[in-house]
């Protein structure tokens, strides 16, 4: 049986950027939730597919709290790793920026937790490689990215029973 080799979480890392205009804001001139969580989505799912080599859909998305608004004419970075891997299934860790590039500053804005599942061509879920922990830190993650995949499966499991 070959096994398959596993790939490092620098390999999937992926960074995505835009400028909130006028169209992504509300007429207070803070970024729309939606736009934020759309941004996030996409970094994710480039993330999962270049792990898993496959297309990738999304099963869940942890909740994600606004920590403060984004405005019209920031810059939005979303950055993205895998923090778990399953034998269908990936957590990345989304974390999102908002820079004012008039003024230099840049913070935080959310963090938020995403499952893919990889697909093969018929559309099923298929195993995507294991995922490779370098540092202590991965290792964290990691640990903290099982306790979250327990809990959602023990969600699941009350909701099919209520159901």
């Amino acid at each position: 049986m070959n096994e398959v080799p596993g790939k490092r979480i620098a390999d999937s890392r992926v960074t995505l950027s835009a400028l909130m205009g006028p169209q992504d804001t509300n007429g207070l001139g803070n970024v729309h939730g939606g736009v934020i969580m759309k941004m996030v989505d996409e970094a994710g799912g480039l993330a999962t597919m270049r792990h898993g080599g496959r297309p990738t859909v999304t099963v869940a998305m942890d909740s994600m709290t606004f920590i403060e608004p984004i405005r019209v004419g920031m810059f939005v970075t979303c950055m993205a790793e895998l923090t778990y891997v399953g034998r269908t299934s990936m957590e990345v860790r989304v974390e999102v920026a908002a820079e004012n590039p008039l003024l230099g500053t840049s913070s935080i804005t959310n963090v938020a937790y995403l499952v893919f599942v990889a697909l093969d061509e018929s559309g099923q879920p298929t195993p995507v490689p294991p995922l490779i922990y370098e540092t202590d830190e991965d290792k964290r993650r990691a640990e903290r990215a099982r306790a979250r995949q327990e809990y959602r499966k023990q969600q699941r499991a009350t909701e099919q029973q209520t159901s």
